[in-house]
């Protein structure tokens, strides 16, 4: 069991993690932009079972398998990569339709919960970066080194998803200002997908 200074200690520098530009804080500022700050929470639900799937990891000692293994790392990296592009293909489709007039669909917040998962699940380098930072804070006189990490993992979430969930209900007001303009909409869905392409070659191209 984590004490109550380390749990303080370790939810003030996770809260501080979460507001450095990343992948997700990107992801979930892009969704609520263009559909809503509900939009965006359903994002930060999905990339909050993302977390939960690596600190799961990191505690069964899986996420060790990818640190010692090239091959699946890569492999992994590659889906995560292929993944992001796929979704900028998606926003410059629809970007491409509100020019030529036609109207977008919205694709629906369970859609966006399974994007926000498996973004995050298909990124390896949250696991490694889990396996680095968690055990920092653990102790052997403790108890099981298990169950501090998941402890730790559910303080990282909690402070990842107020963060997250702060971001999307602000940002959020720019779709309800863009939402009366085929242009504007138009726009930022094509932002979106440059946003989506960065991150593909960010995932694909750093070690």
């Amino acid at each position: 069991m984590i004490s109550l200074q380390t749990a303080l200690t370790f939810f003030v520098i996770a809260a501080g993690l979460a507001v450095t530009p990343g992948p997700d804080i990107l992801f979930v500022l892009t969704q609520s932009a263009l559909y809503g700050a509900r939009a965006g929470l359903a994002t930060t639900l999905g990339l909050m079972s993302g977390l939960f799937v690596h600190t799961s990891l990191v505690a069964l000692g899986v996420a060790a398998f990818f640190q010692h293994s090239p091959t699946a790392f890569l492999l992994l990296k590659i889906a995560g990569a292929v993944y992001l592009l796929y979704l900028a293909w998606l926003s410059f489709r629809a970007g491409a339709m509100l020019a030529l007039g036609e109207q977008g669909n919205f694709i629906g917040y369970a859609a966006l919960y399974r994007r926000g998962l498996f973004m995050n699940v298909t990124n390896p380098k949250v696991s490694l970066f889990f396996l680095a930072f968690l055990p920092q804070f653990c102790s052997p006189e403790r108890g099981s080194m298990a169950a501090q990490v998941i402890q730790l993992g559910l303080l990282f979430l909690l402070a990842t998803c107020l963060v997250f969930g702060l971001t999307a209900l602000l940002s959020g007001r720019l779709a309800r200002r863009f939402n009366d303009s085929p242009k504007a909409q138009m726009i930022m869905h094509r932002l979106a997908g440059l946003v989506f392409v960065g991150l593909a070659a960010c995932l694909a191209f750093t070690a």
